[in-house]
């Protein structure tokens, strides 16, 4: 008796072995795997504040009817200035002491741009026009 009942107890013990074995594989026939649990991403303390591109500022000067428009202008260190010719002909921005700035000839329709880094009062012309009165002062400060 003693045998048959050491017997049963083995195949008991072989089917509940294979039952939790086949329990535990998955549908795509390797072993699952348990998931961690998930935990939320912490916030730094100190979050860095976004970097803001330095802003260029920027004045502009129309080259239109054998004039500059406005023919006096005041701009800080560093500003660019923009001279767009409106006319159908070409004109110059040139600074008197014929070195400060040059934009040789400006087309029609084009633009000649100046970053003013110097301080100081520009005197400038268009060198095709300057007998018509077609001048104009720069003056750049700190």
């Amino acid at each position: 008796m003693k045998k048959n009942n050491l017997l049963g107890n083995i195949i008991t013990i072989l089917f509940i072995s294979f039952t939790l074995a086949s329990c535990s594989k998955s549908s795509g026939g390797g072993y699952s795997t348990p998931t961690p649990p998930t935990t939320p991403p912490t916030q730094p303390t100190n979050p860095t504040p976004p970097v803001t591109p330095p802003t260029t500022i920027t004045d502009t000067v129309n080259m239109m009817s054998m004039k500059f428009i406005p023919s006096t202008v005041t701009v800080k260190k560093g500003t660019v200035v923009i001279w767009i010719n409106k006319d159908s002909y070409g004109h110059t921005v040139t600074s008197v002491d014929g070195t400060s700035f040059n934009s040789g000839n400006v087309n029609g329709g084009s633009s000649f741009t100046y970053t003013a880094n110097t301080v100081g009062t520009f005197n400038y012309q268009c060198n095709y026009h300057v007998s018509m009165g077609m001048v104009g002062v720069l003056t750049v400060t700190n």
